[in-house]
């Protein structure tokens, strides 16, 4: 009996020997990579759609890539999951998604009329793109920020920019959807839309600080009416798409000089404060001495 058991005890042994063991990443580090791999997928697919005439449909997967973009972050946080390569992977996306395919997009839309002039805006805005992300993936590893200046973007980033640059196209998608032409065909007019590439660059490699929402914290007494704006703006987006995302556009254009003043006031704070602490020591030093 006794050498039965031993010999059960070493045929268990020698199969947990056998078993081969694999070595790599756990299935749920790689879901913000893959996430960021179906979001490049919905920008190459908004491409295919400018080709094919079907502006709605290119403009939804840009959309639809945003909101992959917003998403495969907090993710990666949350399942701590970070690394450099996914990064890396987010902003090589993003330049396609949102550098690359709305200048396609709209060129295809409306700017290919005025041939090789309307070609010089989309290349302005893919040249802001790639330089705004490179300014991004650099700051990674410079010096760190001051604590106020974390709530914060330098510039317009690029999820944003290409919601902003898509803006005409939104308010034509809208105007046609509800009969209005004329300002449909106002608001595919190559000037329009070429103005609106430019502005939305140079807001991209600016220096102008923006919200990035990351740890924005809502006061006790806007948390029910910001519940209910929420509500009524589900309700517009369901109805009427391209409304909201225009209407999207509007607000948060609205908002980059709120954020400007909203940094300002935080960076005198900080430096008043550094300022009385500096006069401290100074003082402390002197009693001293």
């Amino acid at each position: 009996m006794a050498r039965s058991v031993a010999v059960e005890r070493w045929r268990q042994r020698l199969r947990r020997r056998s078993r081969p063991r694999f070595k790599g990443l756990s299935f749920n580090r790689l879901i913000p990579n893959l996430m960021t791999l179906v979001g490049l997928c919905a920008g190459l697919t908004a491409i295919r759609f400018a080709l094919m005439g079907r502006w709605d449909a290119a403009a939804a997967a840009i959309v639809i890539a945003g909101v992959i973009d917003g998403l495969d972050g907090r993710i990666a946080r949350l399942l701590k999951a970070t690394s450099r390569f996914g990064a890396e992977f987010d902003s090589l996306a993003d330049f396609l998604c949102f550098g690359v395919a709305p200048a396609l997009v709209l060129f295809l839309w409306t700017l290919q009329t005025w041939g090789g002039l309307g070609w010089a805006p989309c290349l302005m805005y893919a040249v802001c793109a790639a330089l705004r992300l490179a300014r991004f993936n650099a700051a990674i590893d410079g010096a760190p920020k001051p604590a106020y200046a974390y709530n914060f973007f330098t510039g317009v980033p690029a999820p944003a920019a290409a919601g902003l640059a898509l803006f005409p196209l939104f308010v034509s998608l809208q105007a046609d959807a509800m009969g209005l032409h004329a300002v449909g065909d106002i608001a595919r007019f190559p000037g329009f839309t070429a103005v609106t590439l430019l502005g939305v660059g140079a807001l991209m490699v600016s220096t102008v600080p923006t919200w990035s929402f990351k740890n924005f914290k809502v006061p006790q007494q806007y948390i029910l009416p910001l519940l209910l704006g929420a509500g009524l703006f589900i309700a517009v987006l369901v109805s009427e798409p391209w409304a909201a995302f225009a209407l999207i556009g509007l607000l948060y254009a609205a908002l980059i000089p709120m954020g400007m003043r909203s940094y300002d006031r935080l960076r005198a704070e900080a430096e008043a404060l550094a300022l009385g602490a500096r006069e401290e020591e100074g003082a402390e030093t002197k009693g001293a001495a």
